[in-house]
């Protein structure tokens, strides 16, 4: 077999290492011989030893020959670079008449510590499992301890036992609960470390530096030493010439110190050759501020992929190309790596940008506002970090309270649902997104010829998405940062109880219709609130309802008011809004405003107060003694935050009360299917109908049996033995319950059966030889179900009323996967078919058929990416179970391939 025909290039994928760093691992191929071998040489005696139990300083020509020589499936090797280095080989040998392999591994001495042991073991297992192994061995010498803690800690069942002076060990190759929450837990924190490298560099260089004050390269430089860094900054220019009064250097090979951080300020053209040398001088990760990528620029997206692909192979994450930069805000850190100029203060949102001429706007209004961030990260065209790992960094920050997003994309849907969903929980992350990430990406699979390209309701989806994962979402980035400043400086809100105290009237009204479109409603006050008030509203006023201070009020009587309506149990959020009788008035209420909350905190949790003051110029919020009120232009401004926050809160209760994701079916015969498929019609096919019925009954879905026939005698015998009553399908593009629509019903004997067939046959010649004879389906609600591997958004699914009103997906409900109990249950209660369940003789024990059925059809899309398609077209609900009638399974390579994954086997 030719080495092009035996490589199994989807074995190559890029993994982060524990402290951040990147490695490329790839099947070993021949021509890594001569490597191998200096690879080997390079070890110590101690290392060689553990491999191979003897002394063996030099690998003989043979002995390379059998590393490098493999087939990818009786014989496996992995070999890891960093740059043009080999640092670590691992591979397996079958044992000859037993369905496991013999692990072996061999990292370089100066890479141990980084974790790639345990990476190279993982996709060992997993390649284990692609070539039907059930199990791997192991012979370590007892005294290799960090080896044996490799196989303790990767999370597989393991056991060993000591014979002959040699521990062996066994390790189980099946995923187990365990196993996915330690790969998934070093994934994330592999992931934090490499955004962490970036963020809290000791040494920057800026490469492309240059005397002009007006260059991007020369105003990123000035930033970090104005700003304070605390680390050491090298300018790098050709010339030399010091930049700033800073000596310069010709090249990033001139440095004298090791860098962290280089922020790439060159020309399009230039990039490459940079990050190169970057990667020879061991960089540590860079922010490319560099443009010109993309469809228009010299490269096109050819040149994108070439930076990630050569950064990732010396071991660099990279924030870019186009990106603005990267500020952290940590007073032991103070980097300012941006062409910003604007000052950013401290605080608790993080903010991710991924337009440049968006990011400088939005902190020039964030200082204007008042808001502080933790960091702020562009990410430009995004070849590499994502909002995915910035999530996972935010996550552990103790700095950051908020996450602020501008999205154009998700990158890798799957990880930003499930990444959210957890962080969500806890963190509140608020999102504006552009209108570009609602356009097609392409053909939606299982899409007919016939119908547009992007059949799906996209919009829908991404609002789906965003839901589902706790998303706040906003419209505008103004709302975006109204949101983050109301969380950020008076925290979340707990119900939709919003009290209102005002001595405006037309304002008090505005407040009470904004309070109706957001989902929350007046504050009841209790009567011991009430009887406060009464005392200290002026004549005129009201304590009913909003409290109405009447124009007269002055700072006295709102603070008053407010120590009486910040301590009622029965508010969950408070408005206040002062129109000024003179404008002096304002400042004396915004300090009694502050001094108000301040007082209530002291005493315990407040509810979240915003203010309107219409006589003082909207911008910093009103501040005390550790109190920020955020200040706004208007009441429906305030309340639409409010809003987006108390839906938040429902999303977190109601996620609480759901439970974890839906474990995926077991789905080992689907997948079996798919492979087959695949390795016949690399480019895939819809299954035949008994192939997907088969498949779907093995996955233990209640599937009525069918036959297809080729004449009318065929459909005597097959309807004989399924038994009547019977319906006829003749396979026409739509079919309908009717003879037009190719569908005959309830035929109950051999009679009207073959009058049926006659008069079907009359209307469709030439399509009575694939024709379906199948039972009649019990009485009961049809429903239609539609499940797509989009390639913008992951799995999505999508409910509707099946038979005659079916309607099309682009006006589904739909939702994304992983989906929770909670999610079918939106899900079903957005669809029509709801009311057809709950008009069911037992509508709960019908409710829960739809519901099960939902999470289990989710569950093979989520489990099984191959399954392009899967559209159940007619399914039955009787009593308490769904029987499928019609289904299609579309297999095809996965569709979703985003340029910023870290490629991994799975």
């Amino acid at each position: 077999m030719s080495e092009e025909a035996a490589y199994p290039a989807a074995w190559e994928f890029d993994a982060v290492l524990a402290d951040g760093g990147t490695v490329h691992v790839r099947p070993v191929l021949p021509s890594d011989a001569e490597e191998v071998r200096a690879f080997h040489e390079r070890q110590s005696p101690e290392s060689i030893y553990f491999r191979f139990f003897s002394p063996r300083p030099k690998l003989s020509d043979r002995d390379v020959q059998r590393l490098v020589q493999v087939d990818h499936a009786q014989r496996v090797a992995f070999v890891a670079w960093i740059g043009d280095r080999i640092v670590g080989m691992a591979g397996y040998d079958i044992w000859r008449a037993r369905t496991e392999a013999d692990v072996w591994f061999l990292v370089d001495d100066d890479e141990k510590g980084r974790g790639l042991a345990t990476i190279l073991l993982e996709y060992l297992a997993e390649a284990a499992r692609r070539n039907g192994l059930t199990g791997l061995t192991a012979q370590v010498l007892p005294s290799n301890q960090r080896m044996l803690g490799v196989f303790r800690s990767v999370g597989f069942e393991t056991t060993s036992a000591f014979e002959d002076g040699v521990i062996e060990v066994r390790l189980g190759i099946d995923p187990t609960p365990e196993t996915l929450a330690r790969i998934a837990e070093r994934e994330r924190a592999a992931e934090a470390r490499s955004v962490e490298r970036l963020l809290r560099p000791a040494t920057v260089a800026v490469i492309g530096a240059s005397r002009r004050p007006d260059s991007i390269g020369h105003v990123i430089f000035r930033n970090l030493v104005e700003r304070g860094f605390t680390g050491t900054v090298f300018p790098v220019n050709p010339t030399g010439e010091p930049v700033a009064g800073v000596r310069s250097y010709p090249s990033i090979n001139d440095v004298p110190e090791v860098v962290d951080v280089a922020v790439v300020a060159v020309p399009a053209l230039a990039v490459l050759d940079v990050v190169e040398a970057c990667g020879h001088r061991r960089v540590g990760g860079l922010i490319v501020v560099s443009a010109g990528f993309g469809a228009y620029g010299p490269y096109g997206t050819t040149g994108e992929r070439l930076i990630v692909e050569r950064a990732r192979l010396f071991g660099m994450r990279v924030i870019g190309p186009e990106s603005l930069g990267a500020i952290n805000t940590d007073p032991t850190v103070s980097l300012h790596a941006s062409v910003a100029r604007t000052a950013v203060a401290p605080g608790p949102v993080a903010y991710l940008a991924q337009s440049g001429t968006l990011g400088i706007a939005a902190l020039e209004h964030a200082r204007r506002v008042g808001i502080g961030f933790s960091s702020f990260v562009d990410v430009g065209a995004k070849v590499d970090v994502s909002g995915n790992d910035l999530l996972q960094f935010w996550e552990q920050d103790p700095a950051t309270r908020v996450i602020a997003l501008h999205l154009e994309s998700f990158g890798n849907p799957r990880k930003f649902t499930r990444i959210a969903r957890r962080i969500a929980r806890t963190t509140p992350i608020v999102a504006v997104r552009t209108r570009k990430d609602l356009r097609p990406v392409g053909p939606l699979p299982g899409t007919r010829p016939s119908e547009p390209a992007a059949a799906w309701p996209v919009e829908a989806t991404v609002d789906a998405l965003l839901d589902q994962s706790g998303v706040i979402s906003a419209d505008t980035p103004t709302e975006l940062f109204d949101i983050a400043r109301v969380v950020a400086q008076q925290g979340a809100v707990r119900g939709p109880a919003v009290a209102v105290v005002s001595n405006s009237t037309g304002g008090t009204n505005l407040t009470a219709d904004a309070l109706a479109v957001s989902g929350l409603a007046s504050a009841a006050l209790a009567e011991h609130t009430r009887g406060v008030l009464a005392s200290v509203v002026p004549d005129g006023g009201a304590v009913a309802g909003p409290v109405d201070l009447t124009f007269a009020a002055g700072a006295a009587d709102y603070r008053a008011a407010l120590d009486a309506v910040l301590r009622d149990p029965g508010v969950d959020a408070c408005v206040v809004i002062h129109a000024p009788a003179l404008a002096a008035d304002t400042d004396e209420v915004a300090t009694a405003i502050a001094d108000a909350v301040a007082a209530a905190r002291a005493d315990g949790p407040t509810p979240p107060v915003v203010a309107i003051l219409l006589g003082r110029e909207v911008g910093a919020p009103v501040r005390g003694a550790d109190v920020e009120v955020p200040v706004f232009e208007f009441p429906s401004e305030a309340v639409r935050a409010l809003g987006r926050l108390h839906r938040w809160q429902q999303w977190v209760d109601r996620s609480e009360a759901a439970g974890e994701d839906v474990a995926p079916e077991a789905t080992d015969g689907l997948r079996a299917v798919a492979a087959r498929v695949l390795d016949a019609e690399p480019d895939g096919r819809w299954l035949e109908r008994v192939e997907a019925e088969t498949a779907m009954a093995a996955l233990g879905f209640d599937v009525l049996a069918s036959a297809v026939v080729d004449g009318l005698d065929g459909a005597v015998e097959a309807a004989e033995r399924l038994g009547y009553p019977v319906v006829l399908k003749v396979p026409v593009d739509r079919p309908r319950p009717t003879d037009a629509g190719g569908v005959a019903l309830g035929l109950r004997d051999e009679v009207e059966l073959r009058m049926a067939w006659s008069r079907l046959a009359e209307l469709h010649q030439g399509l009575m030889s694939a024709t379906v004879v199948q039972p009649m389906a019990p009485s009961g609600p049809e429903l239609r179900v539609s499940g797509h591997q989009h390639a913008g958004y992951g799995a999505v699914l999508g409910l509707a009323m099946g038979g005659p009103v079916a309607v099309t997906d682009t006006s589904l409900p739909v939702r994304v996967l992983p989906m929770s109990a909670a999610d079918a249950a939106v899900l079903l209660d957005a669809s029509p078919v709801h009311r057809l369940v709950e008009a069911m003789p037992d509508p709960a024990a019908g409710r829960s058929a739809v519901l099960a059925f939902l999470q289990r059809v989710a569950s093979v899309l989520d489990a099984v990416p191959e399954v392009q398609a899967l559209i159940i077209g007619s399914a039955f609900v009787h009593e308490a179970t769904v029987a499928i009638a019609e289904v299609a399974i579309l297999v095809a390579p996965d569709v979703w391939e985003p340029a910023d994954r870290v490629r991994r086997l799975d």
